[in-house]
């Protein structure tokens, strides 16, 4: 986001409470800080002087990571999202942008790996399957009070399944497509692919840089409700391995472990209001989101030090 930014001509500020050490893609913000956004005057001192509020901080990971940890995902996002909030409310900011999820869908919704596309309108009665989930939505409320109270303008997004090069892919926060590009990496032909539950459950994906573009987009709008960002196209986790395999040209088998964390069983975008309110809709194929994020997995192992012919 930062580098979309720049190159359409903005003055950018990051802030991260990793250093940019640790971020595989070179950034060219104006200025970076290291600070940890749960302080208050942290966030304060971040958004001084600052128009637009691009607000992606979080606690979070795949779905083992935010099924099994649960009060450090509250109390730090919490934090973060509330300062956030109360510092670009000090300062008058022009637009704060909150970064949402599918998450904070009811899961009685989700039951089915043919799911219906979810509506921004069906996120109540509100039962999200996860405290990330729970996290986000209330962080919506807040968003929607603020501008409410305080004139304070908001935008949200909630996001479907972001991937894309750049991203974690290793270590448990990673999310499905990064793992399973990182597994067929490290395979060879006749290596069978783990699978997290019976491999039925779907999603859809939607690549990073199509998602810059519409919430770049949204912010710039008039609409100030949340609205979904993702894609409309759904996939089995099966046919997702599947589909990597034949981008990698490897012939493996998949085994399915019955123990592991597999979420909802169908999850998939209705983006209707999103091309009426902004007029947008995902460019990029599946298909060439995985490529280009097997690749550049594949180039991050290798420099690793990792080779698949050993």
């Amino acid at each position: 986001m930062v580098n979309f930014l720049k190159n359409r001509g903005y003055w950018v500020r990051g802030v991260d409470v990793k250093p940019k050490s640790d971020c595989y893609l070179k950034t060219f913000e104006d200025e970076f800080y290291q600070l940890d956004l749960r302080v208050a005057e942290n966030a304060v001192s971040m958004v001084k002087d600052i128009d637009y509020v691009f607000h992606l901080a979080a606690n979070m990971g795949g779905i083992g990571y935010i099924m099994e940890v649960h009060s450090p995902v509250l109390y730090d996002n919490l934090m973060i999202n509330l300062n956030m909030l109360e510092a670009a409310r000090f300062e008058e900011v022009e637009r704060f942008f909150f970064s949402s999820s599918a998450c904070v869908y009811n899961r009685e919704l989700q039951t089915m790996p043919d799911v219906t596309p979810l509506k921004e309108s069906e996120v109540y009665p509100a039962w999200p399957d996860s405290v990330y989930g729970w996290e986000k939505l209330i962080t919506e409320i807040a968003c929607e009070n603020y501008e409410k109270d305080y004139g304070l303008p908001v935008r949200i997004a909630r996001f479907h399944n972001v991937m894309g090069p750049y991203g974690t892919y290793k270590g448990g926060r990673e999310k499905v497509p990064a793992a399973l590009c990182r597994k067929v990496a490290e395979a060879h032909d006749g290596d069978k692919i783990e699978i997290w539950g019976d491999g039925k459950q779907t999603r859809s994906f939607l690549y990073i840089d199509d998602c810059c573009e519409a919430f770049y987009q949204l912010v710039l709008s008039g609409y100030n409700k949340p609205v979904n960002i993702g894609t409309d196209r759904l996939i089995s986790i099966d046919d997702l391995a599947r589909l990597i395999l034949k981008i990698a040209d490897k012939n493996c088998d998949l085994y399915h472990d019955m123990s592991r964390w597999q979420g909802v069983r169908g999850r998939n975008a209705d983006l209707t209001l999103v091309k009426s309110v902004i007029g947008w809709e995902p460019k990029t194929s599946l298909e060439e989101g995985l490529r280009r994020t097997y690749e550049w997995i594949g180039e991050v192992m290798h420099a690793d030090g990792f080779s698949s012919d050993r």
